[in-house]
């Protein structure tokens, strides 16, 4: 199983890496297309900020490839929000690959959102295992608005799209490799897919 990371500058790289080698899987961090179009998953990751990675994105011809890759991809949290229509981080055009935009949580709330909270209403066999109200840990200022796409909710402020699926794209807002054993069972449930 050919496992590749897209590196683009905006990662929590060793973490993601660490966590497929407690599965037994050895991921490669590249940029490089073939590597990536060769692969049998691709991991999107991000930590930073929107429109500093999609710039990034597009210096490298990534914003091309990503949406037309055919084996499952998985996007966590800014991997997740760039592979959306539009994110009102730095007024940007994400991948469109997931029909939804992504908002900042209101003043009204600590922001950022930082740490567990649980997801529900769980429709997909990346959660085989999962059980509803498990929780996951989260790091975020922007959420995924609630859409048709929608594989899984949290709430914090308002119900909002925690996890997404469109074809052979999945993405989430949490971090399921610093998400213990759950975390942990969704990344085996992605490589089995």
């Amino acid at each position: 199983m050919k496992l590749t990371i897209v590196n683009y500058g905006a990662g929590n790289i060793k973490s993601i890496q660490f966590a497929f080698q407690r599965l037994g899987y050895e991921a490669i961090l590249t940029d490089d297309t073939e590597e990536i179009i060769n692969s049998d998953k691709v991991i999107f990751p991000g930590v930073g900020e929107a429109s500093s990675a999609m710039l990034k994105l597009k210096q490298t011809g990534l914003d091309k490839l990503i949406p037309q890759l055919t084996q499952p991809v998985l996007g966590i949290c800014l991997g997740m929000q760039l592979m959306c229509n539009h994110t009102e981080e730095g007024n940007t055009q994400g991948l469109g690959i997931f029909d939804v935009n992504v908002k900042r949580f209101s003043n009204k709330v600590k922001v950022p959102h930082m740490g567990w909270n649980t997801i529900t209403n769980l429709k997909s066999d990346l959660f085989k295992g999962i059980k509803e109200n498990e929780y996951m840990y989260l790091v975020h200022s922007y959420y995924a608005e609630q859409c048709s796409e929608a594989i899984a909710s949290s709430n914090y402020e308002l119900e909002y799209t925690s996890a997404i699926e469109n074809r052979n794209f999945f993405g989430v807002q949490f971090h399921p490799e610093k998400s213990s054993k759950a975390g942990e069972q969704i990344l085996k449930n992605f490589i089995e897919l």
